[in-house]
């Protein structure tokens, strides 16, 4: 293991002869050293490495949701150096990072002021612990939603100091199940956007606006989590209406929280918008600190918002992805399948669905096209595949790459993967 830093050579050497041992077999020195080799390797290699998402999930939790825009690229590669984080370059004095944030939130949003923290459970969960600590909140049975890792909604509203009252039926709450449970210790109707599923049939939620003239009436706050940070009329897409940090603000929300990496198309954040005095003591709040974004989220985030602002909308590759046609789809397809006509298992093109994932716009389907390998051993290949940098997806015992969510430069990449 020549080269090899002495302490990870020794310990992928113990690896590999315990490795043998408890094999049972006897395996040649030749072969131990091969092994020590290989894990020798694997230990300084990182873990985080580039993939070429084909999963057939726009915004796919394993592979970080998702992906940035060159400009925020760009601004990251740009902030991990010295960078003007909290630094007031007209005075010399100390800044607060959060504030070029702020006013491009609210061109955006129309929020008054806004913060942002380092998810969006964070941004609910220091919501409710500034507002509600000690106090009881209201929500739908239909909203008690579970999200990604098994964390529920019931759950982030107690760990932040609150008590949750469930109200009314899964599939039919009404204004009046809210106002029928308020209490001298209720301090806010939480509404929870279902994100990842659908309730369908016989079924009935307030409105935003509904429910915050009633929350007002009863000098209540209205918190409302929409979840996927979306900022753009998704109908343009010919998509569901995704609502809008906009769309619930208007209706007369007191705090909107959602998040960067989801529909917004930005790094992993928690935007909390809404009044600015509301903003302010939430500011204040000493878990504030605890959760906030670093350099690298401030200046990623910053630069998918002006994306937005300069209307650069299709250089964000969420938006670009759900907005593509299938005409182009194909064509990357058939690009592939053809730089791949003298490789085994032959590639063929076939159309599939690619869902938008990451807890938005659930239920929806997008038409696609996918490149097809009829392998015959469909686990293996697509092993070999996942470790050449390269992920799709196997269905009806064949190993397919969507192509919906690949980039011109992904096309190489795709073609050594599957040749190798």
């Amino acid at each position: 293991m020549k080269g090899m830093p002495h302490a990870a050579a020794a310990d992928a050497a113990r690896e590999a002869v315990s490795r043998a041992r408890a094999k049972g077999s006897r395996p040649t020195l030749d072969a131990i050293a091969l092994e020590a080799a290989q894990l020798a390797g694997a230990a300084i290699q990182r873990s985080c490495r580039p993939l070429v998402n084909c999963s057939g999930t726009i915004l796919n939790t394993g592979l970080g949701r998702a992906k940035l825009s060159p400009s925020a690229v760009e601004a990251v590669r740009d902030a991990a150096g010295s960078v003007a984080l909290e630094i007031n370059l007209e005075t010399g004095d100390r800044g607060d990072r959060q504030r070029p944030l702020q006013p491009v939130l609210n061109k955006l949003t129309g929020c008054e002021s806004a913060l942002v923290v380092n998810n969006n459970a964070a941004a609910v969960f220091l919501t409710l612990n500034t507002f509600c600590a000690n106090k009881s909140v209201l929500l739908s049975r239909g909203q008690s939603v579970e999200i990604g890792g098994s964390f529920r909604m019931p759950d982030v509203i107690r760990s932040a100091g609150a008590a949750l009252i469930d109200v009314g039926c899964t599939n039919k709450t009404y204004v009046d199940d809210y106002e029928n449970a308020i209490t001298e210790h209720t301090a806010a109707y939480v509404r929870c956007h279902p994100s990842n599923f659908r309730i369908q049939g016989f079924t009935h939620e307030p409105t935003a606006f509904d429910l915050a003239q009633s929350a007002h009436r009863h000098h209540l706050l209205l918190i409302d989590d929409v979840g996927s940070g979306c900022l753009i009329n998704t109908e343009m897409f010919g998509l569901p209406h995704e609502p809008t940090i906009a769309d619930s603000l208007k209706a007369g929300a007191d705090i909107v929280t959602a998040s960067g990496d989801k529909l917004l198309g930005g790094p992993q954040a928690g935007i909390i918008c809404g009044a600015k005095k509301l903003i302010e003591r939430i500011a204040k709040n000493p878990l504030a600190r605890a959760l906030r974004i670093d350099k690298l989220t401030a200046a990623a985030l910053e630069a998918t918002l002006l994306d937005y602002v300069r209307g650069d909308l299709m250089q964000i590759p969420t938006l670009r992805y759900l907005a593509r046609s299938t005409a182009e789809i194909e064509q990357l397809a058939n690009r592939v399948c053809r730089e791949l006509q003298d490789t085994q298992p032959k590639p063929h093109v076939t159309p599939g669905v690619c869902e938008p994932g990451g807890g938005a716009l659930p239920g929806v389907q997008l038409p696609s096209w996918r490149v097809s390998f009829a392998a015959a051993d469909a686990d293996g290949f697509a092993r070999k595949m996942r470790l050449a940098g390269v992920i799709g997806y196997i269905s009806q015992s064949q190993f397919h790459l969507d192509m919906r969510t690949v980039d011109e430069p992904d096309i190489e990449r795709i073609v050594q993967a599957a040749r190798a």
